[in-house]
């Protein structure tokens, strides 16, 4: 043997040595031909690349579709300052290969919802690690990791505290077992016109101000429409239509090389001044609540502003209390002394120093020049981001002025930061901890030692850092993973709606309703769609079709769309079924609650009880398109109707013996 391939042989021999002490020669191999996904590669990713890549997973698919940003170097170790704006699977998997030039890296930059990773793309794998920070995308993993039945961990942190999952398809609970909070959402009215807290200031000025100017051009038409259906003052929202109207004025001025005047000076009064005097107008808006203060610009600039604030809302005479804002420096709605950030220590750093209202308009006026010459110079758009210093003033600024017209707490810029941001307190060192554990939860799965399995918690307990659970059963009413899942490879172009449901049904006939996502695409009352092709429905390669059955006697079946194989012949069949075809279960009737007992009060002798009998199902049309027995509706559909009060009739000629309201 020659020296180098004897110095190869110690080197690989020397990188695998605790881990086959530790795990075993035998599951070292494994571990060599094992196919591991691994989603994301932030805070969690990182450390998870470095742990499985040093542990010897043989080959590594990394998806992410981010980029580095700044405000990521100070955890995620795989990315260098030169690496900003580049994409952060493509530099990790670089990094890391290093680490074990005998494992094989393949980066994706790309987002795991694109139709081309379908059910058939992850059942390429023998397990999946998340290492995710957004719901959506991990409820989107969850999914099809149960309709492909690959084993999943799934995981996350928040400062101090961290959780593992590990999650299998009929013997772990799936990740939408338990329910999720919903994101926080805000009315449209509340954040446009009436604002109580600070973080409806920030939405506003982060949301509405920066896009309106600087964004897209969008009149904002579909939100305030949606607010109208909601039923929100519809007062407010007929302003704020007027308002919308009069930035494009502004936005032409913001993008105009041959702008003589000062244009940061003219948003400034068109948003605090002329828009807070339109609110004003509406006095019913204000009967029950603080009217707010107009700004003025020269005013501020003097360091002479003041805002009479009402002692009762809504009064518009009394007594009333001046509010002369002063931040937590010191200092008044003056110029900030120059001394004061060296001598102050922490509250001298810019981002965590409070600005007076003087500061404020400075920095209001700044950012809005720095983005108006972005404009001009070239750039179409711009977006919010927490890394981009110009975006980051302007929403500081323009959320502070807004505070202060209604009498709310300012924020310091490190705290709107972390708030328009949405930005979770991230630790290196919890990562580094969750990242060993999804090992260890994976090795288990792996080994299939599914009574070893256990949910991970890293809390906030000196005495009890850790704290594991046995797995929970999965939830019997879960609409993810108790649901039967098919794949069908399919030629979208060919095949119809009414095909596909027929053939995944079989011989079970019954009548179903048909979803794509929250589409409806049929029902037994609508079947429009029935002979249409799958891609004029646009569904193809990774949607799913839902199949619910309408009397609820038989379980819910989600067919997976595919495409056919490379080597199908073009006079082949449109679609290919799983053989054997899955049956899902049969429902148990849910117990009928007892009849009330009859009342012992006379009836009326007006009243009358007339019992209408359940009409047959609608009949299929013959060859000559009649139908044998006009129907509108399912018998299970007309009962719910029928219960509700409403009187559904079976053709336009049937009379009405009784009174009815007709409702068309």
């Amino acid at each position: 043997m020659s020296s180098s391939s004897m110095n190869g042989a110690r080197k690989t021999s020397s990188r695998s040595t605790h881990a086959q002490a530790i795990l075993g020669p035998e599951f070292c191999e494994r571990l060599s031909e094992t196919k591991v996904l691994l989603v994301g590669a932030g805070g969690i990713g990182c450390e998870l690349l470095k742990n499985i890549v040093l542990t010897g997973f043989g080959h590594i698919t990394l998806l992410d579709l981010d980029t580095i940003d700044l405000s990521n170097l100070n955890r995620q170790f795989l990315f260098k300052k030169k690496d900003i704006k580049h994409s952060k699977a493509m530099v990790a998997a670089q990094t890391a290969g290093a680490f074990n030039p005998n494992v094989n890296i393949q980066p994706i930059h790309a987002n795991i919802k694109e139709a081309q990773f379908d059910i058939e793309w992850f059942k390429r794998f023998d397990i999946v690690l998340n290492a995710l920070d957004n719901l959506d995308a991990r409820r989107h993993v969850n999914k099809m990791c149960m309709a492909a039945g690959v084993p999943l961990v799934e995981s996350g942190t928040a400062g101090y505290l961290g959780q593992v999952q590990p999650l299998l398809k009929d013997r772990t609970e799936c990740f939408d077992c338990v329910p999720k909070p919903t994101p926080t959402t805000f009315p449209v009215c509340t954040i446009r016109s009436t604002p109580s807290q600070p973080i409806h200031c920030i939405v506003w000025a982060k949301s509405y101000l920066l896009p309106q100017l600087f964004g897209e051009d969008e009149d904002g038409t579909d939100e305030l429409d949606e607010a109208e259906k909601q039923g929100e003052n519809a007062e407010e929202i007929a302003a704020l239509r007027r308002e919308a109207l009069a930035y494009k004025a502004v936005r032409s001025a913001l993008r105009s090389a041959q702008t003589t005047e000062d244009v940061a000076q003219r948003v400034f009064k068109k948003v605090f001044h002329s828009d807070i005097l339109n609110l004003l107008s509406m006095s019913d808006m204000w009967r029950a609540r603080e009217a707010p203060t107009p700004l003025d610009f020269n005013a501020i600039q003097e360091g002479t502003f003041s805002i009479q604030r009402p002692s009762n809302p809504g009064t518009t005479s009394g007594s009333a209390q001046t509010t002369h804002f002063q931040p937590a420096n010191g200092h008044v709605n003056g110029k900030t002394p120059s001394t004061s950030s060296s001598s102050n220590g922490v509250s001298g750093l810019r981002d965590q120093r409070a600005l007076s209202l003087h500061d404020t308009l400075e920095l209001f006026i700044s950012s809005t020049n720095r983005l108006a010459e972005r404009l001009r110079k070239g750039e179409d758009t711009i977006s919010f981001d927490k890394d981009d210093d110009d975006t980051l003033d302007f929403v500081t600024a323009a959320a502070n002025l807004r505070s202060a017209a209604y009498y709310i707490d300012r924020k310091t810029r490190w705290e709107i930061k972390e708030m328009a941001g949405n930005i979770i307190p991230a630790i290196a060192t919890t990562n580094a901890i969750i990242s060993g554990l999804i090992v260890l939860q994976a090795i288990h799965l792996l080994r299939k030692s599914y009574a070893q399995l256990r949910n991970v918690h890293v809390q906030f307990k000196p005495t009890n850092p850790l704290s594991t659970s046995t797995m929970c059963p999965p939830n019997p009413k879960c609409g993810v993973c108790r649901d039967t899942y098919i794949t069908v490879l399919c030629d979208p172009v060919r095949v119809t709606l009414s095909e596909l449901v027929d053939g995944v049904l079989g011989d079970n006939e019954r009548e179903v309703s048909v979803y794509e996502d929250k589409r409806i695409l049929s029902d037994p009352d609508w079947d429009d769609n029935l002979e249409r092709t799958l891609e004029s429905l646009n569904v193809g390669r990774g949607k799913f079709l839902t199949i619910v059955d309408e009397d609820e006697e038989w379980g819910t079946i989600v067919v997976a769309l595919s495409i056919l194989p490379p080597n199908h012949p073009s006079d082949g069949p449109a679609f290919i079924l799983p053989s054997p075809l899955p049956s899902p279960p049969r429902l148990e009737k849910q117990q009928s609650t007892p009849p009330p007992a009859p009342s012992r009060k006379r009836s009326a002798p007006d009243d009358e009880i007339v019992e209408v009998g359940p009409i047959a199902k609608r009949a299929k049309t013959d060859t000559n398109g009649t139908a044998s027995i006009p129907n509108i509706a399912s018998p299970n559909k007309r009962r719910r109707l029928e219960e509700d009060g409403l009187l559904m009739l079976s053709s336009k000629d049937d009379k009405i013996e009784d009174d009815v309201i007709e409702i068309d």
